[in-house]
């Protein structure tokens, strides 16, 4: 881990008022050291951070990826009711699921148009539209 991807690690989950745990460091030097965004399901972002030689639990995984989410730094995108990915884009925007590959991307925001939704039922309103356009290769 460079001390740039700490730094920038450190900030970030401070903005959110999240304790710079040295776990939650490391997990977020994995996530946005770089400075790119990631979409990581907990599974490969546990397996990143074995590789990296980090000692870290799947369960404390878990557990980070929902605080993140939870202080507002990515959001969950859910592909088939049960598979979750973590964004750390959290702008809204489409997503491609590639269904060969397992892999959620980016998809073109500047390309979709919502032209209406329908109506919320009587005692509710609409909180997010999430799209997700599943690819397959041909």
């Amino acid at each position: 881990m460079t001390t740039e991807a700490i730094t920038r690690s450190t900030k970030w989950l401070g903005q959110a008022g999240l304790r710079p745990t040295r776990q939650r460091v490391a997990l977020a030097a994995l996530l946005i050291g770089d400075g790119q965004n990631r979409h990581v399901t907990a599974e490969s972002l546990f397996d990143s951070a074995k590789q990296q030689g980090e000692s870290v639990s799947l369960a404390t995984v878990y557990n980070t990826l929902r605080a993140f989410c939870d202080a507002g730094l990515m959001q969950e995108v859910t592909v088939d009711g049960s598979k979750s990915y973590f964004d750390t884009n959290t702008h809204d925007h489409p997503h491609f699921f590639w269904e060969d590959e397992g892999r959620l991307t980016d998809a073109p925001a500047d390309q979709l148009e919502i032209t209406r939704l329908p109506d919320a039922p009587d005692g509710a309103e609409i909180s997010a539209v999430d799209v997700v356009i599943r690819l397959r290769r041909t």
